[in-house]
């Protein structure tokens, strides 16, 4: 069994999106973090408790930054019980503090999540009362520290949330149309087309301005979570000074010049409510936005990257009409010379309906919806 102790090094996890593993892993030695680790939707890293909150702060692709408290095998609820009551969980869990309990399991003998939620917390009581010498009900009124199990394969792994409210909640898009791109997979899109500030940067289906403001964010190095706060501020173990520390230093990283980030949309309203959005975001500078058919011309001269999320079929239009729209695109950019197109779609035919088998094809899943990053030079 392993543990982290109250600080000090720490190992941290940080979940993710199937298929962003690998911007993730690179983004977080890039912020510092050590003995980076990526396997299926989560990345293992050690650092420290300011490690912990320059994480939370400065992720574009993560979607919550975990603290593991221990792993153990638990083929048996005596197993699990028995794990969780060795962890150290008074070091992290003040008194009076909340604790509630969620978590899954995959591919393992306790696959009843509600009675694996049971003993996790039964056990996590156990422990606590017997390190305060309390009997009877342990009070929870105070700061929530969500407790979160994950077993696979008959191996669990004891978590504390740093993070609380997803990572991909930002915080300037309350406004939402239909079927909307997350935030974490709109970064990771921005960073598979290589695009760091330089050229022009277009999305022709902008909606809600997702893309564009998730490429301001990048052009300008600037920290998403730095307008947010984070469940692990209220928790007395850690240094307030931290978090106030990180912002800072994120602030100070970031960059300043002229961005040609352009963000257009048929609809009107999606246009204004990107506007909106990018204003809330604080990046409303950076991005020209307009009313405009992506089927009207290509981009006109010049070279960047084009990075989208049309409609597919499954979310705003029948599959036949997006494909009718897909072999349009094709025929419309195929004359946009010098530019890089990426373009996710859950579309079963895509390239057939565009007419160009892609470049590269990068599996990615926008929330449950399995989709595919198509990448071409035009």
């Amino acid at each position: 069994m392993s543990a982290s102790g109250a600080p000090g090094r720490l190992t941290l996890c940080a979940t993710c999106l199937f298929g962003v593993e690998g911007p993730l892993a690179s983004e977080l030695r890039r912020l510092g973090m050590e003995d980076v680790e990526a396997s299926d939707g989560r990345v293992r890293f050690r650092t420290d408790e300011r490690g912990l909150a320059r994480a939370n702060i400065c992720s574009r692709f993560a979607e919550r930054v975990l603290l593991e408290l221990g792993r153990f095998g638990a083929r048996s609820f005596d197993e699990l019980f028995e794990g969780v009551r060795a962890l150290p969980l008074e070091d992290w869990i003040p008194e009076n503090a909340a604790f509630p309990v969620k978590g899954y399991s995959v591919d393992s003998a306790l696959h009843s999540v509600v009675d694996c939620q049971r003993i996790v917390k039964k056990a996590a009581a156990v422990r606590l009362a017997a390190a305060r010498g309390a009997s009877g009900m342990l009070r929870e009124s105070g700061a929530v520290h969500q407790l979160r199990f994950a077993i696979m394969r008959d191996e669990a792994s004891i978590y504390l949330d740093t993070s609380g409210p997803s990572l991909h909640k930002r915080g300037y898009r309350p406004g939402r149309l239909a079927a909307p791109l997350r935030e974490t997979i709109a970064a990771a899109m921005v960073d598979l087309s290589r695009y760091r500030g330089r050229g022009d940067f277009r999305d022709p289906f902008c909606g809600s301005g997702t893309i564009a403001i998730e490429a301001a964010f990048a052009a300008l190095n600037r920290a998403p979570g730095s307008r947010r706060r984070f469940a692990a501020e209220d928790w007395p173990v850690l240094d307030r000074r931290i978090w106030r520390a990180e912002r800072e230093a994120a602030a100070a990283r970031e960059y300043r010049g002229d961005y040609r980030i352009f963000a257009s949309d048929i609809d009107p309203a999606a246009v204004e409510l990107a506007r909106e959005n990018a204003r809330r975001a604080g990046v409303e500078d950076y991005i020209e936005f307009s009313v405009a058919d992506a089927l009207d011309r290509s981009p006109a001269g010049g070279s960047g990257v084009i990075v989208t999320n049309p409609p597919y079929g499954e979310r705003l239009l029948e599959r036949e009409e997006a494909g009718r729209l897909y072999a349009r695109l094709g025929e419309v950019w195929g004359a946009a010379l010098g530019w890089k197109l990426h373009l996710l779609s859950g579309h079963p035919d895509f390239e057939r309906c565009f007419g160009r088998r892609a470049e590269k094809r990068r599996k990615l899943y926008n929330g449950p919806i399995i989709c595919y990053l198509y990448s071409y030079s035009l």
